[in-house]
């Protein structure tokens, strides 16, 4: 199983459906809300190169970006074989 990073916010309709997604696909993730850990904003702010909008999710360290960027992928058919 990847190690699967998303880091959230709260009341964001984006890091549901992209949590949702990933529950459909049975992958478990580590969930940061960046709103409650300054220190978690900045590392998610650095690990994607800039980004500060939430979602921004990580497979095995691979930035993939934000729910839109998750769902081309399943979309794609190629989350599936990220996720295995």
């Amino acid at each position: 199983m990847p190690k699967i990073v998303v880091y959230s916010g709260p009341h964001c309709h984006f890091c549901d459906k992209a949590k949702a997604l990933l529950k459909r696909k049975n992958a478990e993730f580590e969930e940061f809300n960046v709103t409650e850990d300054v220190d978690k904003l900045d590392e998610m702010i650095k690990l994607s190169n800039g980004r500060m909008t939430v979602p921004q999710i990580f497979i095995d360290d691979r930035h993939i970006g934000g729910c839109d960027d998750l769902y081309a992928l399943e979309s794609q058919g190629k989350l599936d074989e990220l996720l295995t």
